[in-house]
């Protein structure tokens, strides 16, 4: 049981192990987007790190799971209505990136730049923190969100302008996103030990 009746509910503690191990996925599926564009050289062994980070996000997630059911379940109706608006919410902007990634893949082959695909994913990523900082009230989604969309459009304007091999560029934004998912892991980590680190198991 828990010696603190202010603890913070048990959704939002698996709320964080959940996004943890979504960012553990998407911090793997970035950096091994860089890592395929650099031709596996001896340089792109250096983004083995974020594996790394990977793992540790997995480890956190699952002692987070663990430790959610010494938190007090949602009893009150505002909180329980507050929670299922925010999960549909959240499943709306997840289900609008999906369609919005499907779109831009399309509109890029179909117009003839299909090297431009990797990029214009990173684009409605980074586009997508948007809503979600104002949905979960976080100011590091804004920052998350103008990076990734930065770091989009310049490998956009690098592939057009033919400055560097596509390849490259690939791996410039897989890299750049991978710090993105990566700061996002972190985040949540250090979240995870303030909101836990008041309560004491009993």
């Amino acid at each position: 049981m828990i010696d603190n009746p202010n603890a913070v509910p048990a959704a939002a503690i698996k709320s964080i192990a959940t996004g943890l191990l979504m960012m553990a996925a998407f911090t793997i599926l970035w950096a091994g987007i860089a890592f395929g564009s650099l031709n596996a050289g001896y340089y792109a062994y250096t983004l083995l790190i974020f594996p790394i980070f990977s793992g540790a996000f997995v480890v956190n997630a699952i002692s987070l799971f663990r430790i959610a059911k010494h938190f007090p379940v949602l009893t009150s109706e505002d909180d329980k209505a507050e929670g299922k608006k925010m999960g549909m919410w959240f499943g709306i902007i997840f289900g609008a990136e999906g369609l919005l990634i499907f779109i831009a893949i399309n509109i890029v082959i179909n117009i003839g730049h299909a090297n431009l695909t990797i990029p214009v994913i990173a684009l409605v990523v980074g586009l997508h923190f948007y809503p979600m900082a104002k949905l979960f009230k976080r100011t590091i989604d804004y920052y998350l969100a103008t990076w990734t969309t930065l770091i989009a459009i310049g490998a956009i304007l690098l592939i057009l302008n033919k400055t560097f091999p596509e390849a490259k560029v690939d791996a410039f934004v897989g890299i750049g996103t991978a710090i993105s998912t990566t700061c996002y892991g972190l985040y949540m980590i250090y979240e995870s030990r303030r909101l836990t680190k008041p309560v004491r198991l009993v």
